[in-house]
Parts: C-alpha cells; sequence; structure tokens
C-alpha cells in the first residue's frame, strides 16, 4: 500500500501536467486575456471620468478595479493551485487557511504598489521597464517559488507517509517525571509554527507575482496625479482576487475536513493525510514546471 498511494499521485500530477501542456486551459486563457483588455479600456475611460471631477466616478472606479480581481483569478493562475492544493493537503484549520488566501491576495497588490513607485521614483524606471521586469523576472521567480513549495509539500507528504506504521499522536508536551520540566513542544505548539511557517511561505510565492491590471492602474493614475486612487485601487483589486482564493481555500479545508471525517470512521484517515499532501504538492510543482517550460 505504502508503494501504491506515491504511483497513483505520481500519475495524477503526470496527467494534469499533460492536460496544461496539451491547451486544456487555451480556451479559459483566451477569454481571460480579452476580459483583461476590455477592462484596460474601461479602467481608462474611468479615469479620465475621475480626473474631469463626475459624480460617483471614484466608486465606479472601485468597482471596476473589484471586478477585475475577480475576473483575473477566476482564470489560469498558480495562485489558486497553490492556495487550494495546500488547503487540500494540509492539516490547516479553515480560519488560518481563510487569513492565508486574504493576505497573499492584499500581498499582491503590495508588491504592485513598491514595484511601481519604487522604480519609478526611485530608480526612473519606465512603464516598458517595469513590465519587463515584472515578466522577465518576477514572475518566472514567483513561478518556481511555487514550484519549490510544491516539491517541498510532496517531500513532507512522503515522509510523512513513510512514516505512518510508527506514528503516534501526542497531545500534551513530554514533561520529565523526574524533574517535572518540559523537554518538548506541546503539538499545538508544533502546529502554531507549522501554521506560521507555511503561511509566510505561500504568500511570498504568490506576491512574487504582482497583477497586471494593478501595474497598468497604478502606472495610468501616476501618470494623472491620481496617485491615492491608483493605489486604493490597486487594494480593491486585490479584494476581488481575495474574494475567489478565499473561496477556493475554503472549498479545499471543507472538502478535506469532510473526506477525513469519514475516512476517519473507517480508520484510515491517518495515512490518508499525508498521502494528500504528497499529491497535491505533486500537483503544483507539476503545474509549476509546466509554467516555466512554456518560458523557455
Amino acid at each position: 500500500m505504502r508503494r501504491v498511494i506515491p504511483t497513483l499521485v505520481l500519475a495524477l500530477a503526470v496527467a494534469g501536467g499533460a492536460l496544461w501542456a496539451l491547451g486544456a486551459f487555451g480556451p479559459l486563457a483566451a477569454w481571460v486575456a480579452e476580459g483583461q483588455r476590455q477592462f484596460q479600456n474601461a479602467l481608462a475611460d474611468g479615469l479620465r471620468r475621475l480626473r474631469a471631477g463626475e459624480g460617483g466616478a471614484l466608486l465606479a472606479l472601485f468597482s471596476l478595479c473589484f471586478a477585475y480581481g475577480f475576473f483575473h483569478a477566476a482564470g489560469p493562475g498558480h495562485g489558486k493551485i497553490l492556495i487550494g492544493g495546500y488547503g487540500v493537503g494540509s492539516r490547516q484549520r479553515l480560519l488560518p487557511m481563510v487569513g492565508i488566501a486574504l493576505v497573499s491576495s492584499l500581498a499582491q497588490a503590495t508588491t504592485a504598489v513598491v514595484l511601481v513607485y519604487g522604480g519609478i521614483l526611485l530608480l526612473g524606471w519606465t512603464r516598458e521597464r517595469l513590465m519587463g521586469i515584472t515578466e522577465d523576472l518576477m514572475v518566472p521567480l514567483s513561478t518556481a517559488a511555487v514550484g519549490a513549495i510544491g516539491l517541498w509539500l510532496a517531500w513532507r507528504g512522503a515522509r510523512g507517509l513513510w512514516r505512518v506504521p510508527a506514528h503516534h499522536h501526542h497531545h500534551d508536551a513530554e514533561v520529565c517525571g523526574s524533574c517535572g520540566h518540559r523537554h518538548g513542544p506541546t503539538a499545538e505548539e508544533v502546529a502554531a509554527l507549522r501554521t506560521w511557517r507555511d503561511g509566510a511561505a505561500l504568500v511570498a510565492g504568490v506576491a512574487l507575482r504582482p497583477c497586471t491590471g494593478a501595474l497598468f492602474l497604478l502606472i495610468l493614475t501616476w501618470r494623472m496625479g491620481l496617485e491615492a486612487a491608483g493605489i486604493a485601487g490597486a487594494y480593491v483589486m486585490g479584494l476581488g482576487t481575495a474574494s475567489v482564493t478565499v473561496a477556493v481555500a475554503a472549498v479545499a479545508v471543507l472538502a478535506r475536513d469532510g473526506a477525513l471525517h469519514w475516512l476517519d470512521r473507517a480508520g484510515r484517515a491517518r495515512a490518508v493525510l499525508p498521502a494528500l499532501e504528497l499529491a497535491a504538492g505533486a500537483v503544483i510543482a507539476v503545474a509549476a514546471s509546466m509554467v516555466i517550460l512554456t518560458m523557455i
């Protein structure tokens, strides 16, 4: 059984990567690209209205930014794969998982703001230079980071699966009978450390890739003297993205918990959780690898 599960995991990962490579998501990507073009035209018009002082123009701009964030997140992207895969394969509870999804989306907006204003004000970059840095450096770095996280999760799942027969759960700290002092962390403390460490890795992996729509918005508003509206709009866009990633995280955790509850009644949950982590990590790593291959 220990050898069968990893084989099935790898088969699923390869199948998913093959679908990606063969363009199974091509129509969806084309739909998203067309939506992005329409957004840029609508955004430019909305900013002209805002600069002219028309009533309701700011609210309309924020509504457009939120809709774009949602629309952009609904298309193909490694952020959802990372958040969803981690939610399925980890031991993470619902609330921390939702928090990670929300923070990662807002961190993307922060990256866009820092990149645009740091590049323009401190380094004197042009729009073409900013977009070139994003596509040639930030996107590959982010994709590689996501792939590395996937490999890390797969390795951790494989290690957990290998140790299942000898694994025992301890809910209390290891207390020495002779001195009465603890000589090890509690299970809750270990879980808290893993939550912080994993959360930081996920947020960093997603945030390395700024949203192109946010970059476009920030550059336009800087040129038009509407900097505050542009920065606020970038974060509203991040909230639109978060509406999708939070939903993905919630569905992933609830689906995992439901499956584990059913398997726990059959006495098989202990082996399934590391197998899920191995599967999720493998799928994330393969998806990131296919993206990198398209860049070469």
